[in-house]
This record gives structure tokens, sequence and C-alpha cells, in this order.
């Protein structure tokens, strides 16, 4: 991934070839993006590392993420959530980026990554398994890989929320669905991982609550 200077650079090339800005709301631009978007690098990579599984890839993810963020800068409301804008929008370039892959020979099938995104039967096919090293940081493997056997829709639910911390009006502007689908997907993907972490968490000596 190119440094965030030389993201900077070529947001600058772009609008001084377009000549559609004034020297004053480049500056504002410029301002504006240093601003809100910059402290945000680390935890961007970290997003598109979950969703890529991938170094270069994810670096990449972000770049083109960030280009994206600097020319649409006009319909970002500064003092709303940046963090959530930003995410939507890389979320939204990785399944972009897999629609072209899946017209290149050997690639990605786009058709299957987005029933991926779409389904909402458990029983499909997942996509590839996050690596153990992604979430060292935050889980035990055996966590790690019972997020890996759930599907896309109900994993990004738990990443959003209970890794990046977004509240569910956040998560529901960034997955682009009602706050209704956003809770009851959350609680399935809950429920998917306390079943399949069950025998796991009686070993490691837990009781499952019982209702009285």
């Amino acid at each position: 991934m190119k440094s965030i200077n030389n993201i900077n650079k070529e947001n600058r090339n772009c609008n001084a070839e377009s000549n559609q800005i004034s020297a004053d709301e480049k500056a504002r631009l410029d301002m504006l993006f240093e601003r809100n978007f910059v402290p945000l690098l680390k935890p961007a990579y970290n997003f598109a590392y979950r969703l890529t599984l991938d170094e270069d890839d994810a670096k990449d993810l972000v770049q083109d993420a960030y280009l994206k963020v600097y020319k649409f800068l006009n319909s970002f409301d500064e003092g709303t959530n940046a963090k959530a804008w930003l995410f939507r929008i890389i979320q939204n370039t990785f399944i972009n980026n897999y629609r072209k892959k899946a017209k290149e020979p050997n690639k990605v099938d786009y058709q299957e990554v987005e029933r991926f995104y779409n389904a909402e039967d458990v029983n499909v096919p997942v996509a590839p398994v996050l690596r153990v090293d992604s979430f060292k940081s935050s889980f035990g493997d055996e966590v790690t890989m019972a997020l890996n056997k759930i599907g896309v829709d109900f994993r990004m639910a738990i990443i959003l929320c209970d890794i990046e911390g977004f509240t569910y009006e956040e998560m529901s502007k960034i997955l682009d669905i009602p706050i209704g689908t956003v809770r009851s997907r959350l609680h399935r993907a809950r429920m998917l991982l306390k079943e399949i972490l069950r025998d796991y968490a009686q070993k490691m000596g837990f009781k499952e609550e019982t209702k009285t």
C-alpha cells in the first residue's frame, strides 16, 4: 500500500487535473481528509484484512477506498461518524472488486461471493476462512475457528459489533440493512457461535445458564 502522503498526492493531482474546484475548496477538502480519515488508516487496514485475508490485497483495498473517500468528500458531513462512512466504502469496494475478478478466468466467482453476502441460510458454503492470526489479539484459536464456520453475513455482524464496537444504527448504515435486521442477524450469529463453542466452553469449565 502506498503511504498516506502518496495517496494525498494522487488526490491533489487528480483534482488539479480536473480543474473543477478552486484552490480554497481543494484546501478545505485536504484538511477534511487529514482531520477525519488519516487517523483511521490503521483500523481501515485491519478491517480490510479481515475481508481479504491477504496483506497485499488489504493494502490495495485500503488505497482504493481512500481514493474514493477523497473523491466523494463533498458528500461527507463533518461531525458524523467518519469510521462508519469509511467502512461502508471499504465493504462496497471489496464487493465490487470481487465482481471484477469474476470476469477473469480462474478467479473468484462473484455470483458465489454475492450469494454469501445475501444469504440468510447458514448452510450455504462460506467464504475462505479467516486467518487465525487475524484475531489472535482478540480471541483464542477456538473462537476464531468458530467464527470461520459461520456465514459471512453473520461473521460480519460479529466483527462490526463485538470487535469494532459499532452501534446498531451505524451497522445499519454500513451494511445497508434495517436496524431490525441488524439485531436479528447479530442475535443469530451469537447463537450460532454459542452452539459451535458449547463443547469447548464445557471443557473450559463454563456452565450454561439454565432458565428458571
